[in-house]
Parts: structure tokens; sequence; C-alpha cells
């Protein structure tokens, strides 16, 4: 049974919060009544979207958080007494080199931050989540969790692994009060994604979207999150794709001109 009154302020943790995806979520998170904790590396980029939930009539909690760090991991959670939603956010491209030419520690580097990244935040939080009665972890993984394609093996064999992660975890918890979600974005523009993986290079960062019609944003994919995890406490929405209309597959995208 669940320590928590059913009517108290449900708690739900974000990490990557401080941009994109991450800051989106937890703002609409906050928008639906949830007590927001952000978590991330930049602390400034961190309390930033604290002042936007703010401004919004609401308050949120600031965790410095690096996931590719076990202790930071667990100093972050330490003192928490109450998580009912965990959103693996975390995560990002780097590089678009082919497997001959690729750098072994982008790999890592990606390994590190999609997965294992996720695999501690997991771990830290799952018997708070188990506790709640009503636990929901979310994983925002990838299409290319699913699709490879020239120049994305790094990054889609990370997310390959995460999507594995989701679910042999949605397995092994069969029975507990804790629902497994992947929500896997197709083309999303965000003002970081596609700049952290072309190295700083805005001009092949701003190419990835040209002539996309309404390629998705971080709002879609943070009312997908919220739509998932709001469902009734005996749904749950296993594994969601969700693309901008012009996308039709990894490889088939429609521009204009």
């Amino acid at each position: 049974m669940s320590p928590h009154p059913k009517d108290a302020q449900r708690t739900a943790l974000i990490t990557g919060a401080g941009s994109g995806i991450g800051a989106a979520t937890a703002r609409r998170l906050a928008r639906e009544g949830y007590h927001v904790v952000l978590t991330g590396r930049r602390v400034g980029a961190l309390e930033r979207v604290a002042e936007l939930i703010a401004a919004d009539g609401t308050a949120a909690e600031v965790r410095p958080m690096d996931v590719t760090d076990p202790s930071s991991v667990t100093a972050a959670v330490d003192g928490l007494t109450r998580c009912d939603v965990l959103v693996n956010n975390a995560g990002g491209a780097l590089g678009t080199e082919t497997v001959a030419d690729a750098d072994p520690s982008d790999w890592r580097t990606m390994f590190e931050t999609n997965v294992m990244g996720a695999l501690a935040t997991t771990q830290a939080l799952l018997p708070l989540l188990t506790e709640s009665g009503d636990g929901t972890v979310v994983l925002i993984s990838s299409t290319a969790a699913f699709t490879v394609y020239e120049g994305g093996g790094g990054y889609s064999a990370a997310k390959h692994a995460e999507h594995a992660l989701a679910g042999t975890l949605r397995l092994e918890l069969c029975g507990r009060p804790v629902r497994v979600v992947e929500i896997a974005p197709g083309m999303v523009h965000t003002e970081e994604f596609s700049l952290n993986r072309y190295r700083g290079d805005a001009d092949r960062a701003a190419a990835v979207y040209a002539g996309v019609d309404e390629p998705l944003t971080a709002e879609d994919i943070a009312d997908t999150v919220a739509w998932t995890v709001t469902r009734p406490s005996h749904v749950n929405v296993d594994f969601l794709v969700v693309r901008p209309l012009a996308q039709a597959a990894q490889h088939k995208v429609h521009r204009r001109g």
C-alpha cells in the first residue's frame, strides 16, 4: 500500500530538465499538478526553468545531477521522500561519422548518457516509485531505437540498448505497482540536439530541419509524456512512436522545394 494519501501532490523527477524536451516536460507536468524536481548538470539552466514554472504559478525543486556519475545521482536523490514519476530524458547524439571512422569515445559517451544514466536513475528511484503504489518510469528513446541509418551507428546502438532496458524492466516489474513507458520521438526541433550532434556547427544543425514543414517541438513530446502518465493506473502505454506528419520514416522526410 502507498504511504501517501491519494489526494496528496504527486512528484515527478525529470533528468536533463534544463532545456529542450526535459524543460518542456517539467513545465507541462507542473501544470498537471505535479511537484517537479529538475535535474541536470547546468544549474543555471535548471534555475531558469524553475523561474518559468514559478511564473506559471507553482514551485519547482532544483537538484544538480550528472547521470553518468553514480555518486552524483545518489547525492541528487538523497533526502527525496517521494517520487511517483521518473522521466529519463537525459541523453543525446554525438557525431555523424561512419562506423569505419567513428571515435569510440563518442560511442562511450552516448552509451553512458543514454543507457547507463537511465539505469542509474531508475535504480536509485525504483524504491520510491514502488513505495508510491502508483509509479511510472518514462524513458525518452528515439525512432533510432528500432531503425538504423548511415552515420547514426553509435546513437542508434545506444537507443537500441535503452529500448532493451525499457522492455526488460517492464517484464521484471510485472505484478508491482510501477508502469514502464517508452516514448520514441522522430524529428524534434529543439535548440540543442542537432547542434550538439554536429559539434556546434550551426549551419549543419539547421540543415537537418531545412524545408521540413513543422517538425515536432519539445512541447509536443511533453504533451505526450503528460498524456501517458495521467492515464488510469491500470493503463500502461508500453511503446509510443511520435513523428511529425512530414516524416514517414527515418529515411523518408518531405521537404518543401
